[in-house]
């Protein structure tokens, strides 16, 4: 008995510390997507991560006899759903699309669950950092070209009224 508590109690710690490893390197992107956007943020990016890692985390103790497929295929069911959630972040505005980048970066907390689960912290800092500073320092540039885009085209249209008359 005492042999069977030591194993869990293990257990427990090494998958609570990934646990809260996953939650460390998903708040980031979270904070970052709940003050650009009200669609998703501080509490559905760590739902969803922490839900991913703890899912693989109970498929690897389920499928030990080194059933690769079985947990693939577990993966797979995860990725599915994420991109279900992601979907219905996408929004269409009048002729804007809005809610694509908080669709992939649910997808991507997702990822970040799962390299955890699997031990890949390297992967996952490096899925972090980056998606984090394209979250970050890529959105300005977006706006940017957006902005030219919308002068071209009230431009054109423009042109094209005084042109009719």
């Amino acid at each position: 008995m005492s042999e069977f508590l030591a194993d869990i109690s293990g257990n427990l710690l090494v998958d609570l510390i990934k646990l809260i490893v996953t939650f460390a390197l998903t708040f980031p992107i979270a904070y970052n997507r709940e003050r650009a956007t009200r669609i998703m943020g501080l509490r559905t990016y760590p739902l969803v991560s922490i839900t991913v890692c703890a899912l693989l985390l109970a498929a690897q103790s389920t499928f030990a006899d080194g059933s690769d497929s079985a947990q693939a295929r577990v993966v797979q069911g995860i990725l599915t759903g994420i991109g279900f959630i992601g979907g219905g972040a996408i929004l269409k505005r009048g002729n804007r699309v809005i809610g694509t980048a908080s669709a992939a970066s649910i997808w991507t907390s997702g990822a970040l669950g799962i390299t955890v689960a699997y031990g890949r912290y390297d992967l996952a800092l490096v899925l972090s950092l980056v998606t984090l500073g394209i979250l970050r320092w890529l959105t300005p540039l977006k706006e940017m070209i957006s902005e030219n885009d919308e002068a071209q085209s009230s431009e054109r249209q423009a042109n094209r009224l005084s042109s009719s008359s």
